[in-house]
């Protein structure tokens, strides 16, 4: 049954003028959602794989040795496992080819650390230091939410709870709990993995700055916050 003066609406979901054409939807517009969709995949799909080798390596480690080190590493990976597959669709997306660089130089080589024994502290000394890094991570990502992403993007502008002191609460996390690792199982090649993994986490901070200062309300906060990841230093 029709309603009686009800109004047809366009594509964008405004009433259309009587006897204005109806705008159907580009071609190009159908293509760049399929791709979208198609990256999101890929990426969920990448990092769940990841996770796995990570997840398998540090298990083999933690049934040899009881050391809980690598558990709130490991811990602390499957957070972000779990905010990539429920994140919100972006506003803004950096996709430019040196953004995804950054972005996989700072995710893929983590899950290629070694478990190595002959750790330079005790386990409980490393694993303290592990959990507060892992705390930084938990805090972080709760009050983030769903904008949680990988590639530089806008999710939404997040300013309070810990982000009042830090942008980027949850890559100091990420540091704190790689110098656990690391003391706990030090290793030239440990060093150099994580060494790249860090060095593209702050690269990517500085790339998703880029972005987010599109937004005159993130250009604001970042007058208020000055220092990302370390007060006073960086």
């Amino acid at each position: 049954m029709a309603l009686v003066g009800a109004s047809a609406l366009d594509p964008a979901g405004t009433p259309a003028r009587p006897g204005a054409p109806v705008r159907e939807p580009s071609p190009a517009a159908g293509t760049d959602e399929r791709r979208e969709r198609l990256a999101e995949l890929f990426a969920r799909a990448s990092i769940s794989c990841l996770f796995v080798v990570l997840a398998v390596r540090i298990g083999r480690e933690f049934v040899a040795t009881g050391h809980f080190t690598g558990l709130l590493l490991l811990l602390s990976e499957a957070l972000v496992v779990l905010l990539t597959i429920a994140r919100r669709r972006a506003v803004v997306v950096d996709r430019s080819w040196q953004a995804r660089v950054v972005a996989a130089a700072s995710i893929v080589p983590v899950p290629f650390i070694l478990p190595s024994g002959g750790g330079l502290a005790a386990d409980a000394l490393t694993a303290s230091i592990s959990a507060s890094g892992l705390l930084l991570i938990v805090i972080g990502k709760a009050t983030l939410g769903r904008s949680f992403g990988l590639m530089p993007a806008n999710r939404g502008i997040v300013d309070h709870g810990i982000y009042r002191i830090l942008r980027h609460p949850i890559y100091a996390g990420y540091l704190v709990t790689h110098v656990a690792f690391l003391l706990a199982h030090p290793s030239l090649w440990n060093l150099a993995v994580l060494a790249v993994s860090d060095v593209a986490l702050m690269v990517r901070a500085l790339y998703e700055e880029r972005t987010l200062a599109r937004d005159p309300a993130y250009a604001a906060y970042m007058t208020r916050v000055r220092y990302r990841v370390c007060p006073g230093v960086f």
